[in-house]
């Protein structure tokens, strides 16, 4: 028990959160009991590589992690589920678990979205993990690699200070590189042959289906943040994603005609949850909330936005229409509840969408090329690191502007008898400005 309390201790102060993720501090997610933990390296965005590169470079690390966190928890069996065709990695991982009987590989085909938690639990154990609950009422632990990795070098008494995260798209080499927190995304951009400007292109901070559109290119790199992707203003990908939400539903008025495909395709549909996009791009038509029908049908989705960039034939945006009933339905206190009955499709395989036709579908083919390892510790002059990196409050500053830190120092601490992660120093200097909101430090 003692060890047990310590592994948590020592992550706790490490500040190690999802790193694939919202950023759940993993601290609070260890402090359980689990028959399994699963680590999750199917990285099912497309043009995104961290995950497949560290699989491939730190095998051991990401083992000796999966270790720790199945110690904490007591569970019987890890499994590190990951992509067939990574193969590289593949070999990496047989050579680490060699002689280790509670590991175990779970490889599976491309599809899209495979590294979602509830997908990802059904495809290795066949439960089905039900709405408003976590892997955990299904015995299960689910951790991302990059995670894992964190984990390990918290048991050296290593704190999270940096982040490994790709820079692709419309870009001359995409590269992925291990880089300070804090650091200015495009600052980054020159390390990947990235000379264009704002006005030409735009920005996505994580993959091309789940991230978001970032008009602060001078933003901090996070402890989530996994991707920096570059494309013209005038790719389909941008458009959409610029066009107003008034636009946005004149358009699922006009042209919406309820072929249901949006929800046929859906991947929690399919896993028996009953999301129904096509209900609320019929309310949408109809301006009528009451057709949207059982809340959980929109509660339940998880935004992976295949109904968007692949299902829709229209050139709709369902999953924009779902986000903005989930946040009308959140604002007035409308919560999702767990399903009773939960019986997946029974063609949930077929109904899988390979990632390939995917980033064909969203015009991103000639994107979708290797992005190795930059084999160059990244250095900056300034950082300014988010005080809320992660789901839970803000960390409360422990540094006041003149003071003199090394990289590595606690600078941030979690507020007491609240969820929250430590946050540290990403380069020595001097702190030269602390708000509610960030920590500024110049070398």
């Amino acid at each position: 028990m003692e060890v047990m309390v310590d592994i948590i201790e020592l992550v706790k102060s490490a500040g190690v959160v999802g790193a694939g993720g919202a950023g759940f501090p993993t601290h609070v997610k260890l402090n359980c009991k689990a028959d399994l933990v699963i680590a999750n390296g199917a990285e099912c965005e497309p043009l995104l590589r961290v995950d497949q590169i560290l699989m491939q470079e730190e095998a051991q690390r990401i083992v000796r992690g999966l270790e720790a966190a199945m110690s904490v928890v007591n569970a019987k069996s890890g499994i590190i589920a990951t992509k067939l065709h990574y193969h590289d990695s593949v070999e990496a991982l047989k050579k680490a678990i060699r002689g280790k009987e509670h590991i175990s590989l779970h490889l599976m085909k491309s599809y899209y979205p495979a590294g979602d938690e509830k997908s990802l639990i059904y495809d290795i154990t066949g439960r089905v993990v039900p709405s408003a609950k976590l892997p955990l009422d299904v015995n299960c632990v689910v951790s991302n690699v990059a995670t894992l990795t964190n984990i390990a070098d918290a048991l050296e008494g290593k704190p999270v200070i940096e982040k490994y995260l790709t820079i692709g798209g419309d870009v001359e080499a995409p590269v992925t590189l291990c880089a300070p927190i804090g650091i200015p995304l495009q600052e980054l951009l020159v390390f990947a042959g990235f000379h264009g400007t704002k006005e030409d292109y735009a920005l996505i901070v994580g993959g091309p289906c789940m991230g978001h559109l970032e008009e602060n290119w001078e933003g901090p790199v996070t402890k989530t943040t996994g991707g920096i992707l570059i494309f013209p203003r005038s790719h389909p990908i941008i458009v959409q994603r610029t066009m107003s939400m008034s636009h946005q539903i004149k358009l699922a008025q006009a042209v919406c005609c309820q072929c249901s495909q949006c929800t046929q395709l859906c991947p929690r549909n399919a896993l028996g949850l009953n999301v129904q996009p096509h209900k609320v791009m019929r309310a949408i038509a109809y301006a009528d909330a009451s057709l949207i029908g059982d809340a959980n049908g929109v509660l339940a989705c998880s935004s992976c936005g295949l109904c968007t960039n692949y299902a829709c034939n229209f050139g709709l945006s369902p999953s924009l229409m779902m986000t903005m009933f989930k946040e009308k339905l959140s604002k007035v206190g409308v919560r999702p509840y767990p399903e009773s009955q939960i019986k997946p499709d029974e063609a949930i395989r077929l109904k899988r969408v390979p990632t390939n036709r995917l980033i064909s579908r969203l015009g991103l083919s000639d994107f979708d090329v290797p992005a190795p390892l930059l084999q160059k510790k990244i250095k900056t002059k300034h950082v300014k690191i988010p005080l809320l990196m992660h789901i839970g409050k803000p960390a409360i500053p422990l540094v006041a502007v003149g003071d003199l830190v090394k990289c590595g120092d606690l600078i941030a601490g979690i507020p007491e008898k609240s969820l929250g992660a430590n946050i540290h120093a990403s380069i020595s200097g001097k702190v030269v400005k602390v708000t509610d909101s960030s920590i500024e430090i110049k070398s």
